[in-house]
């Protein structure tokens, strides 16, 4: 299983927050992860 580091967004239009989150690689953006780690506010 190949696994990436990638930022799920949360939040509404133009609010956005992120997320840091691991996942498998053939997941949706936003879909099922592995690990979550803390919000990034841009």
């Amino acid at each position: 299983m190949a696994v990436k580091i990638r930022l799920a967004r949360r939040g509404r239009k133009k609010l956005a927050r992120y997320d840091v989150v691991v996942a498998d690689s053939r997941s949706p953006r936003d879909g099922r992860f592995i690990e979550k780690s803390e919000p990034m506010i841009p």
